[in-house]
């Protein structure tokens, strides 16, 4: 499992999320079945999420990162709990882009230009939610400045992952630090200096270096305290029963005709590739559980309907 570590500094500064995300997404790059390009790039949008994700404060809280360009890779959507499991889908997985002259992934370039959004859902009656467009496209740099940008909180991100030349990914990972009000001067100094000096997240993972130890890098010679250090890891809530309930958004004419001609209707998710198949049936079972319909004797089944077509 991936683990996530959370800290502050002693003065109440600053506080820093470290997350070593390299089982989560060695299980989204399994399902998705992504190119080289689309692991890197896929496998920030989800580290991202899962610490941005970990600053919710209650169960149920759920953050949601999107990010739209006009790259290679399309679409790349994440969405975290309030402890930092996350789930993510990518529009073109498949897709690979020629790397840059000194052999590194060109993760800007997959992406291409557009816009970060953030949609925070607390359980109010409307989420928050934040927009901008994208100064990089290298995804951490875009996370600070959204930062900086919708939620004035000076912050700094550092995402990075190391794959092979043949394409295989062997780690990932990266920091969230966001300063806190009234932050001392002298340890904002600190940490900036700090910053300036650190590798890349990518060579600091190639180094072994543990959360904790990464954290003891950034914060160096500044007293912080851990408050803890969890699992997390890829996780899907979809559900026949969820399924279900979505297929009762769509036309009950086109509803009835596909399940006429094919004698069922698959649904498939997004996010873990599962598949639910359901029959006429079903389908009107649901609607009876939902209330939308009431149990009728002698009612026309689409299951035999559909059977009897086919003889």
């Amino acid at each position: 499992m991936s683990k996530i570590l959370r800290a502050m500094t002693t003065d109440g500064s600053a506080q820093i999320i470290m997350i070593n995300s390299t089982d989560t997404v060695k299980e989204a790059v399994r399902i998705h079945h992504t190119s080289p390009t689309a692991t890197a790039a896929f496998s920030r949008v989800l580290t991202a999420a899962s610490l941005m994700g970990s600053t919710l404060k209650d169960k149920g809280n759920t953050l949601t990162l999107s990010i739209r360009g006009n790259g290679r890779n399309g679409h790349i959507l994440a969405v975290a709990d309030y402890m930092g499991n996350v789930k993510g889908y990518i529009e073109n997985p498949e897709l690979d882009s020629p790397r840059k002259p000194d052999g590194r992934i060109d993760v800007a370039g997959a992406i291409g230009k557009g816009t970060l959004n953030v949609v925070r859902d607390t359980g109010e009656k409307e989420p928050y939610v934040g927009v901008i467009d994208m100064p990089s496209g290298e995804i951490a740099e875009d996370i600070t400045h959204y930062y900086g940008d919708s939620e004035q909180i000076p912050s700094v991100c550092a995402l990075g992952e190391i794959i092979t030349p043949e394409g295989k990914l062997e780690a990932a990972g990266g920091f969230l630090l966001m300063l806190l009000p009234m932050a001392d001067d002298e340890v904002v100094k600190k940490i900036e200096d700090n910053v300036s000096k650190l590798d890349g997240m990518s060579a600091l993972l190639a180094k072994g270096l543990s959360n904790k130890g990464i954290a003891e890098l950034v914060l160096e010679g500044i007293p912080f305290d851990v408050f803890d250090e969890y699992e997390v890891g890829f996780s899907c809530d979809c559900s026949r029963e969820r399924m279900g309930n979505a297929l009762l958004t769509l036309n009950p004419v086109d509803l009835y005709n596909i399940l006429v001609k094919d004698g069922a209707i698959e649904v498939g998710c997004q996010f873990c590739k599962k598949t639910f198949s359901f029959t006429g049936s079903d389908i009107e079972k649901i609607r009876i559980a939902k209330g939308l319909a009431k149990p009728r004797k002698n009612a026309v089944n689409t299951d035999e309907k559909a059977e009897n077509k086919k003889d």
